[in-house]
């Protein structure tokens, strides 16, 4: 096997990591997280919420099981580069339709295999995530080093606009659609905010029976109302929640009104409207094997985690919201209900692409608080776990 063209990950403290190029010959800049999910890094590259990151995998052996036409999360390639310690040039799975190689080649991101990214993980838990350049074209580090420097560091940066959709479209069976699915009209209606909302909340959506429609970012909160919705999405999203002014306002606007659903971004964004501070997590809660309790009955869920902010749960006006779910490992809060209106925020996925089925309740309390508000009989979701 030929060796392949020399690569170089920079780092904005100095730290430099040498290994070979594989996806497009290009140049990336972003910040540097890490993954610790086993499986599932075409969804997780596909996730919008990676925009303007470059990914570091801690699983050792990446792109065994191929790439196919059916694991994505968005339309594209959302992570600005990849990062891995041992990239598989022969995959083998039946579902295999090419490689992780000629993906990202075709889709103009860099990446970078054979360096210690057990090391890199260590580095970005000792210091934090930090600004970084991935260059397959360059191997001048201090010039990489410079370039990591100069880009925009995460925290103010607001990147909803960068991935949310053009125009409002419908979700249907077989994905997104211009019109809607005629045999969904008699099905209550949620309308989805996409700050880069993943698929498999759609998919999700639609199994719990609902008519899905999805609205760009910047959609007005009285615009959402007038198409009388049943139940309104608060989408996952990359980037600081806290520039996102027009997204504050609309989540506080239509969570007054009807039941909510706010997930990843979508619980930050309902923090803010509800009066509470976000801040940044030093290195992130990212991976499909992230423990969280549920506080009302002690059940350990085991969760799909992707994000770096995070509500501070002691800025939450007192006693309007139940926190319901903690971190296991840091103790910070991922997920509440408020007292006295029907909206739910959980700051993992309950959608889980890739990860574990835990969480799915939170869909089902969702759509019951739906089907209350229609005057239909449901049957109670219990608190532990919201099962």
């Amino acid at each position: 096997m030929s060796r392949r063209p020399p690569a170089v990950l920079a780092l904005e403290d100095g730290r430099v990591f040498r290994g070979e190029a594989f996806g497009a010959a290009s140049e990336a800049t972003g910040e540097v997280v890490f993954n610790t999910a086993m499986t599932g890094y075409q969804e997780v590259m596909s996730d919008p919420s990676y925009c303007g990151q470059i990914l570091t995998f801690t699983y050792p052996l990446i792109g065994n099981y191929g790439v196919n036409d059916e694991d994505w999360e968005s339309e594209k390639l959302r992570a600005q580069g990849m990062v891995v310690r041992d990239l598989c040039e022969v995959p083998s799975n039946w579902r295999s339709t090419g490689t992780l190689h000629d993906l990202l080649a075709a889709r103009d991101v860099p990446g970078i295999t054979g360096i210690d990214t057990r090391a890199l993980t260590r580095h970005l838990r000792d210091r934090g995530t930090m600004r970084g350049c991935l260059s397959t074209v360059s191997t001048d580090a201090d010039a990489l080093v410079d370039k990591a420097r100069r880009s925009p560091p995460m925290q103010g940066l607001a990147l909803a606009d960068v991935v949310t959709c053009d125009e409002p479209y419908w979700w249907s069976e077989s994905g997104p659609s211009g019109r809607e699915p005629a045999p969904d009209r008699d099905k209550p209606l949620c309308v989805a905010f996409d700050f880069g909302v993943k698929w498999n909340i759609l998919r999700r959506l639609r199994a719990e029976g609902f008519r899905v429609r999805v609205v760009p970012a910047r959609t007005p909160a009285a615009d959402v109302l007038a198409m009388d919705p049943d139940g309104v999405l608060l989408s996952n999203g990359p980037g600081d929640p806290e520039p996102l002014d027009f997204a504050v306002a609309a989540s506080r606007e239509v969570s007054q009104k009807l039941p909510t659903l706010g997930i990843c971004l979508g619980h930050q964004l309902l923090g803010l409207a509800f009066g509470a501070t976000t801040s940044k997590l030093k290195f992130g809660h990212r991976g499909a094997n992230h423990p969280v309790i549920d506080r009302r009955s002690g059940v350990v869920e085991v969760t799909s985690q992707n994000h770096g902010f995070l509500v501070d749960a002691a800025t939450l006006p007192e006693g309007e919201f139940e926190l319901t779910h903690f971190s296991g490992n840091d103790r910070t809060l991922e997920g509440m209900v408020h007292r006295g209106l029907p909206v739910f925020s959980v700051q993992y996925h309950p959608e889980a692409a890739p990860g574990p089925h835990d969480s799915r309740p939170w869909f089902r309390a969702f759509a019951g608080a739906v089907e209350r508000r229609r005057g239909r009989k449901v049957v109670p979701v219990p608190a532990g776990g919201m099962r």
